[in-house]
């Protein structure tokens, strides 16, 4: 009775916070967005330093775990193996960590970098060299790292220990289980909960608008509002579907296809655009991030001006904390078998080497389209990241056929985000359930799709996004402390194995 009244809670909580979100946004938006503005600016003026640093121990943490002794530690039992093929695990934790960003931005942020770059003369060989080095920094090492701290440690904890899946199963080593299912434990869950739902919503509006500019470009469909909520409704069909059907049938065999098409779209932007600067951006673009990156994970002025650096990496950092409880909790969810070492190269490592090759290319041909059409022409597209994909396309061959392939991946990236997002919200409203009901799924997927919807009609998308960033400043503590309570479990264990090995040696004589 007690998991059932704590899952109650939390789940009757967080939808009241969301729909009271909701009915402020629709209601009073120009409120809703000075206060989301204002509580953001805040948090990146005065806490940029929390955030910088935090993303950095994140990073040394998971790598350093990976390598070391610890490394060899499976996440369940000691005879378990992994449920999916190695390609089709990389295939969802990739979808739904960050799949719809990478087209979205793809073309839009190296171009933006290039055409206004801090310190810089824009459109220089400098600025484009800046350009791809700090979207290599925002889509990194960092990022992944901050995403396998939740998801590292609520599957050692949930597969190993047979904790429930919920983000405060993460301090039982700290505050042990009354503590857990008290109210600091309900109160990390709801936050959870809460910035899963608003991200995903920002994400789903910001995608629907995309999609629709996509067909706009190619066949003269009008953006309009009708069109957008034409696409959110067959978009919510085919995500609920896919959650309900289980990771097995629907979300697996998803992720799968978007994988192929991923490699499909990226190598034919290659072969159409400028070969030599592409490979050469991926490796200068590499080699200098390698070389900057420990001064660039502490960029931040002391005396001088941090606009850019609080618009763009704080903001950045802020956003993928947002994002670490849902792309955490699903990774852990689908990572049964894997060794330490495994999860956390092929979370943190693989996927940001991935995200290099995307921008290398996709920022490339933006970049290079430097003197077809003008910096200030540049400039405009950055200003309108939805459109930007399809109007550098245009300018390429087969410019088309790209065109279509990327708005097929960014339908087949939006679903593998929503549908691992409404089942990790279904774990997450009943007390850790690694297989939610039906009824959950379907009403979290409609909670999601409702919020997105209404929030694009009435012109709160940004705001949302902004105060669900904000609320998700506490998340730096709550992964700092499960850097600490997974540490401690570690030890724990490896205390008790060298006991259990003593005992042994000894009954042995």
């Amino acid at each position: 009775m007690e998991d059932k009244k704590t899952d109650n809670t939390v789940f009757y909580v967080s939808l009241a916070i969301v729909l009271a979100l909701l009915a402020w946004g629709m209601l009073a938006l120009e409120s809703f967005s000075n206060f989301s503005n204002n509580i953001l600016a805040f948090l990146t003026t005065n806490f940029g330093w929390a955030y910088l640093s935090s993303m950095f121990v994140f990073v040394v943490f998971s790598l350093g775990l990976a390598l070391s002794k610890y490394g060899n530690i499976k996440l369940g039992a000691d005879d378990s193996k992994p449920d999916f093929s190695t390609a089709s695990w990389f295939a969802m934790l990739f979808g739904a960590g960050m799949g719809i960003g990478l087209v979205f931005f793809g073309i839009a942020e190296p171009i933006s970098h290039f055409t206004a770059p801090p310190g810089l003369k824009p459109g220089t060989p400098e600025a484009a060299a800046f350009a791809i080095k700090a979207s290599f920094k925002h889509w990194g090492i960092h990022a992944w790292s901050n995403y396998s701290i939740i998801g590292l440690a609520l599957a050692y904890f949930q597969f190993r220990k047979g904790a429930p899946a919920m983000i405060s199963s993460l301090f039982l080593p700290l505050i042990g289980e009354k503590g857990v299912r008290g109210p600091i434990g309900k109160t990390i869950d709801v936050l959870a909960v809460f910035a899963t739902v608003a991200g995903v919503a920002t994400s789903f509006g910001l995608g629907t608008l995309q999609i629709n500019s996509g067909f706009n470009a190619l066949f003269g469909i009008p953006e309009t509002n009708t069109v957008s909520m034409i696409i959110i409704v067959i978009i919510t069909v085919i995500f609920i579907w896919t959650a309900v059907s289980g990771i097995e049938k629907g979300i697996k065999v998803l992720g799968d296809i978007n994988l192929y098409l991923a490699i499909s779209f990226l190598l034919l932007a290659f072969i159409v655009g400028p070969k030599v600067k592409i490979l050469n951006s991926l490796f200068s673009g590499f080699g200098v991030y390698l070389n900057n990156f420990i001064q660039d994970s502490f960029n931040i002025n002391a005396y001088g001006d941090n606009s850019w650096v609080s618009g763009w990496t704080i903001f950045y950092w802020a956003w993928w904390i947002a994002w670490a409880p849902f792309v955490g909790s699903f990774i852990a969810r689908i990572s049964k078998g894997r060794t330490i070492r495994e999860f956390v190269l092929g979370v943190t490592v693989a996927p940001a080497m991935a995200s290099f090759l995307w921008f290398s290319i996709f920022g490339t041909l933006g970049i290079s389209l430097m003197d077809t059409l003008g910096l200030a022409k540049l400039s405009e597209l950055a200003g309108n990241p939805s459109s930007a994909l399809f109007a550098v396309m245009d300018n390429y061959p087969l410019g088309m056929i790209l065109s279509l392939i990327a708005i097929t991946l960014l339908c087949t990236f939006f679903i593998t985000s929503a549908n691992s997002a409404t089942f990790v919200l279904g774990m997450f409203s009943t007390g850790g359930d690694l297989n939610p009901s039906n009824k959950k799924k379907i009403f979290w997927g409609l909670v999601q799709s409702a919020l997105a919807a209404v929030l694009l009609l009435a012109g709160g998308l940004k705001p949302l996004q902004t105060i669900s960033v904000a609320a998700a400043f506490p998340f730096i503590f709550i992964m700092l402390g499960a850097c600490v309570s997974l540490l401690k479990a570690l030890k724990a264990e490896e205390t008790g194995r060298k006991e259990v090995f003593a005992q042994t040696d000894q009954s042995h004589l």
